[in-house]
């Protein structure tokens, strides 16, 4: 199986669980992780990352590979049934149906739809009458798989040691 992370799975690595310069097996992880084809992002979420300015920013620019382009048919087709699904929505309100569209989250399910792939992110269903769209939402309309960055550590058996200390 192959995964999409969304831009919070890297924030919220980088900030909490898995700050860079304290826990770098996790980042090497997600290096193997690319490289062995169970894990990519989308060219969106490369750039909301690449311009923040930080060390994940850095880290990021170093592998633009690691991010698929959106520009193909089928991705650019599905984004049209989202944003319309999405503009017919009774709520929330217009600008934030707007906001949601312009991000980088209906892109990021569009491709999960016509790649097969299951969304990784923190963000949890939000009630009916929310005032924000959330992924989880949007895919549970389209039958989009979603699951925690918790869960891929699970799912791809993930095992982060503490080396012994160098002699």
């Amino acid at each position: 199986m192959s995964y999409l992370l969304d831009a919070n799975s890297y924030i919220q690595a980088k900030n909490a669980h898995y700050r860079m310069n304290f826990c770098p097996g996790f980042w090497d992880w997600l290096d193997t992780s690319f490289q062995s084809g169970h894990l990519s992002s989308i060219s969106m979420v490369y750039k909301e990352l690449a311009e923040y300015g930080d060390e994940l920013s850095d880290w990021v620019k170093k592998r633009p590979a690691q991010f698929d382009a959106i520009d193909d048919k089928a991705t650019q087709e599905f984004f049209g049934k989202i944003a319309q699904h999405v503009m017919e929505m009774a709520l929330p309100n217009d600008p934030e149906k707007i906001r949601f569209l312009g991000g980088a989250d209906p892109w990021l399910i569009a491709k999960a739809a016509t790649t097969g792939k299951t969304i990784v992110t923190h963000e949890v269903l939000a009630p009916e009458n929310s005032k924000k769209i959330k992924i989880p939402n949007i895919c549970r309309d389209f039958n989009v798989s979603y699951i925690t960055s918790f869960d891929l550590l699970d799912a791809l058996e993930a095992r982060l040691v503490i080396a012994p200390p160098a002699a």
